[in-house]
């Protein structure tokens, strides 16, 4: 599966062999580095930031990493919490048990 989303993740980032290993454009972002400062910004309420991290990659790529994001977020707090992570979703969401 995570082989899968390399894959499909590959697709968006900009061809790395023109630079040495390590290095990195300037301003040069990936799509989880967007969705992460988005999300954040978002939460924060902070609109130049968002604006700014939707600008680094696609639309598309951006809603990829935000569901990625929200995705482990979940996973990561029902682990916490002990419970599912349908029944977290649903609490985040402010819905109703099943």
């Amino acid at each position: 599966m995570f082989d899968a989303i390399r894959r499909y993740v590959g697709g968006f980032r900009a061809p790395t062999q023109a630079r040495p290993a390590g290095a990195r454009e300037k301003g040069a972002h990936n799509l989880f580095e967007a969705a992460a400062v988005h999300v954040a910004a978002r939460a924060e309420g902070d609109e130049e930031r968002l604006e700014e991290a939707a600008a680094w990659v696609s639309p598309e790529a951006l809603s990829f990493g935000v569901s990625e994001l929200a995705c482990r977020a979940v996973v990561a707090l029902a682990r916490e919490r002990g419970e599912s992570p349908g029944a977290v979703a649903r609490d985040l969401l402010g819905l109703p048990a099943d």
